[in-house]
């Protein structure tokens, strides 16, 4: 299998699997001279693992990130860049290998297991393999790197949707995000969405999400026209993600909706004499290319495939059968996408913020 490693400049390569014995990633590219402790590139990982709340799988995984290479170590445990990739490694200290013995030659429903199958010849049935969202935390650990490389720039996400439940952005509070088990940002949503969620748990079943990723402080001028667009690889890494099926940009599809004169961002000279936007419903991007503005995309999580209700399905044989899968599993699986799309934001950013420095050598 290729295609493991996404980034030009500043690229992450992404190994192991749901029921192996680690998995992890090498970052090549990084800048030297960036600095971190084990605690800070840690904090993103606490913000991902499972078994945190009743609302998300029960496996319970420290995911303590080890950096293998690519640092010096100071005196004061402060890790160093030099240059050279880094790698890093997380341990799979409780995984249940036996839970997935039923559905060895079953075909899970929403699941990839038909078409690895049919494309590999072979699948790892023990938690899905390689497109388990055990991979993403891998993600995230190449996020806590890209953090660094853009000065100023503040990546960070919020759960704005469950089923049918949407939150109040009159009520948006960025202070709430990491204080309730959902990331939200309205604190007048989350017994709603808890009281729904139990009742969702409770009855085997799973629903989806949408999360809202803004970055902060981008520079104007990262993408590049046509075939390198900011867009167009915020796009490609969040629906990379596991059970992402749809990314929008700005205001989205919601601009099929509206006017010219409503979607337009006017433009007018601020007092000190730089270009101000009265509004930003493109996202931050223009052209493919960062405004300055705040850059916003959002991306929307299918409901969990994995469920304890019988689902109708085929197995290896050609014989049919219906499936119920055991073992642990999010009951909106949306809730730990948060992280994972925080991180798939910073590596773009970082990667487009590198190839601008070699492409016009700006340094600001």
């Amino acid at each position: 299998m290729s295609h493991n490693t996404f980034g030009h400049l500043f690229r992450v390569t992404t190994w192991g699997e749901s029921h192996g014995p680690a998995l992890g990633c090498v970052v090549d590219g990084c800048p030297p001279g960036l600095r971190f402790t084990q605690d800070s590139l840690q904090h993103w990982m606490d913000k991902r693992k499972p078994g945190q709340s009743r609302f998300v799988t029960q496996r319970r995984e420290a995911d303590l990130v080890k950096v293998l290479s690519g640092v010096m170590l100071e005196d004061d445990g402060t890790m160093v860049t030099t240059g050279t990739p880094v790698s890093m490694l997380i341990e799979n200290t409780d995984q249940r290998s036996k839970d997935y013995s039923d559905i060895a030659k079953r075909y899970r429903p929403g699941h990839a297991d038909f078409t690895y199958d049919v494309k590999y010849g072979v699948r790892d049935y023990r938690g899905g393999g390689r497109s388990s969202a055990r991979e993403t935390a891998a993600r995230v650990a190449a996020g806590g790197l890209a953090r660094l490389v853009v000065p100023g720039v503040n990546v960070r996400a919020a759960l704005v949707q469950i089923g049918e439940h949407r939150i109040n952005r009159d009520n948006w509070d960025w202070s709430v995000v990491d204080t309730n088990p959902f990331f939200a940002p309205d604190p007048e949503i989350v017994p709603v969405w808890e009281e729904y969620l139990d009742g969702i748990r409770k009855s085997g079943s799973s629903v989806g999400a949408v999360i809202e990723v803004v970055a902060d402080n981008v520079p104007a001028g990262l993408g590049a026209p046509i075939y390198a667009k900011l867009d167009q690889d915020i796009a490609a890494n969040l629906m990379s993600i596991n059970a992402v099926k749809g990314v929008e940009i700005g205001n989205g599809f919601e601009a099929a909706r509206i006017s010219g004169e409503e979607n337009a961002d006017e433009m007018r000279i601020g007092e000190d004499g730089k270009p101000v936007f009265l509004s930003n419903n493109a996202g931050g991007i223009l052209g493919g290319i960062s405004t300055g503005q705040p850059v916003v995309a959002r991306f929307a999580v299918k409901p969990t495939s994995s469920i304890l209700n019988d689902r109708r399905s085929i197995d290896a044989d050609g014989n049919e059968v219906d499936v119920r899968t055991k073992g642990r599993h999010d009951p909106c699986v949306g809730i730990r996408a948060v992280p994972i799309g925080e991180a798939m934001v910073a590596c773009v950013i970082a990667d487009h913020y590198l190839r601008d420095r070699g492409q016009t050598g700006r340094l600001d």
